[in-house]
């Protein structure tokens, strides 16, 4: 017989010790320094694109993002949004081509949060992924919860063992950083990065670093996805695009990303 007493002890050890790993892992509370890469070392971007205004403003911001350093780009996409799917692939197609100049405002902040002193690298490539759809339009609040659990668990299993988009990319699973902007599917996806941090799964160790870029719509206040993200303190560079937010403590700003 388990006596109430150390019921009682042994639940509160267990809630102290999960409480204090949550505080390691999140951002907020500690955060987490670069760690030196060698030059040449491929980097791995996550791109979470959303229907319409956000797959719009994405594209926009990676606009002079420079494929030979980050030479591996993978897009999380909704299930069903054709759209999003096929302007990723005209957006890599025009990438690829050859330009004189592909270096803009995000593309320093990317490389100061993913480690960045990166040589040229010789392998470039894309791969798009779907998962559920965190919540459809009109949906149900009620059934809500269950459309994003689904969402939650399948952001979970294409982090832990993702598809090779080619034979030649080194199987190295986790991304180094996670770009995202405002749909509902990036916090699902940022919250499954949390969730393989937390319980320390092999080779997460300094992977799956995270930039928030606000929506330039928003103005006078965050949108539901950043109110939710800053809350939790999950994510490691969160921007603004309007200089009233950053003053009100709301973020960081480094000019209008978008064009």
């Amino acid at each position: 017989m388990v006596f109430p007493g150390y019921a009682v002890s042994t639940a509160f050890f267990i809630g102290t010790v999960l409480f204090l790993r949550l505080l390691y892992i999140l951002p907020a509370t500690n955060p987490r320094t670069p760690l030196p890469r060698k030059r040449g070392t491929p980097t791995h971007l996550l791109i979470v694109l959303g229907s319409g205004g956000h797959t719009a403003e994405m594209l926009s911001l990676l606009a002079d993002l420079d494929p030979s350093s980050y030479t591996r780009r993978t897009y999380i996409i909704s299930s069903g949004d054709d759209f999003s799917a096929s302007k990723a692939v005209d957006f890599e197609h025009a990438l690829t081509s050859p330009s004189p100049s592909r270096i803009n405002a995000f593309s320093d902040i990317a490389r100061e949060t993913s480690h960045g002193n990166i040589d040229q690298a010789t392998i470039s490539s894309y791969s798009l992924h779907f998962v559920p759809r965190a919540r459809q339009i009109h949906q149900s609040l009620l059934t809500a919860p269950f459309s994003c659990l689904q969402c939650f668990i399948a952001c979970i299993c294409f982090l832990y063992s993702p598809p090779l988009p080619h034979p030649s990319i080194d199987a190295d699973t986790y991304p180094d950083l996670i770009l995202l902007n405002g749909p509902s599917n990036s916090v699902l996806v940022l919250l499954a990065a949390l969730f393989l941090r937390f319980f320390a799964f092999s080779g997460t160790s300094g992977k799956m670093r995270s930039i928030y870029v606000e929506s330039w719509a928003r103005v006078h206040g965050l949108s539901l996805s950043g109110k939710i993200l800053v809350g939790l303190g999950a994510v490691d560079r969160f921007l603004v695009q309007w200089e009233g937010l950053a003053e009100k403590g709301r973020g960081e700003f480094r000019g209008c990303l978008v064009r």
